[in-house]
């Protein structure tokens, strides 16, 4: 008879029992330039294969930054260090694949209720420009002191507008009729 010697207690992780609708928390090793560390994983398990067989393995599915994470792991490959069982759910599949389009839809749905802010950093540069193109038509004999003083004065004399409210419809197209003459 042969013996097996692997590093990894295959009768721990197969009476560990993972099944579809767990939360499991994967502590994997991972190898950087020469040095070892320990990540964890931690999501819900959507897909048992092969159940506890050799070539067994499980599917974790999370969410990070917003984005959906799926990593399928071997039940028995040496590379996991520990698997911990964090909460057992009821579910009625085997394969929770469902789950992909539910969080899509959640996403979709929080995007429905986001406004849409007319404002771009375009809009504030167009309102410093404007007196000085209009300056250096109507004088065009002065020097460039004299108009940059005149300029200097006429935006400490008009009322400071916060960057909050964007320019209404009516303003655009007197800026464009203007700019046609």
């Amino acid at each position: 008879m042969s013996t097996v010697i692997s590093p990894v207690k295959r009768e721990e992780r197969s009476n560990l029992g993972i099944r579809s609708g767990d939360t499991v928390r994967v502590h994997q090793k991972v190898i950087e330039k020469g040095k070892t560390r320990i990540q964890i994983f931690e999501g819900l398990v959507i897909a048992v294969k092969h159940g506890a067989e050799a070539g067994g393995s499980f599917t974790v599915r999370t969410t990070l930054s917003g984005v959906g994470v799926e990593k399928t792991f071997p039940l028995y490959t040496p590379l996991v260090d520990k698997i911990e069982i964090v909460k057992r759910s009821k579910v009625r599949r085997s394969k929770l694949y469902f789950i992909r389009e539910k969080a899509s839809k959640a996403v979709r749905r929080q995007l429905r209720n986001a406004r849409i802010m007319n404002v771009s950093t375009d809009d504030f540069v167009k309102k410093e420009e404007e007196p000085v193109v209009e300056e250096t038509k109507e004088t065009e004999t002065n020097t460039e002191s004299e108009q940059v003083d005149k300029v200097e004065k006429e935006v400490e004399e008009s009322p400071k507008e916060s960057p909050e409210k964007p320019e209404t419809k009516t303003e655009k197209p007197d800026v464009k009729k203007e700019e046609n003459n």
